[in-house]
């Protein structure tokens, strides 16, 4: 009987999702990147990001698909919450501009006597 070498094989997946626009998919990648393990990489061009992902085993690769998968999901309802939110509101995407007007500091002047 002869020993085996065994080689790690790599396994890989690439995601890739569209956008609307490429400001929502710059924000969505913002929004999963910090989950990313040392065995993804995350770009975006234009309104697309691509993810891609290398394992050692197709278990580890199934269970960090599965991960990003849920946090793509969880980025794109926060960001549909803020866009209802800001909707409803009447705000933009935009900075305030020099003529907003923010909210005037009270003090309260009770004496004691």
């Amino acid at each position: 009987m002869t020993d085996a070498t065994h080689s790690a094989v790599v396994t890989s997946a690439t995601v890739t999702t569209e956008y609307a626009t490429p400001m929502r998919a710059e924000r969505v990648a913002r929004a999963v990147g910090p989950d990313n393990t040392a065995s993804m990489t995350t770009q975006v061009e234009a309104a697309t990001v691509t993810t891609e992902i290398d394992r050692d085993t197709t278990g580890g690769l199934q269970s960090t698909v599965d991960d990003y998968v849920v946090n793509l999901g969880v980025a794109e309802a926060a960001l549909d919450a803020v866009d209802t939110a800001a909707d409803a509101g009447g705000q933009s995407d935009t900075a305030p501009t020099e003529d907003s007007t923010a909210a005037e500091t009270t003090t309260d002047e009770t004496t004691q006597l």
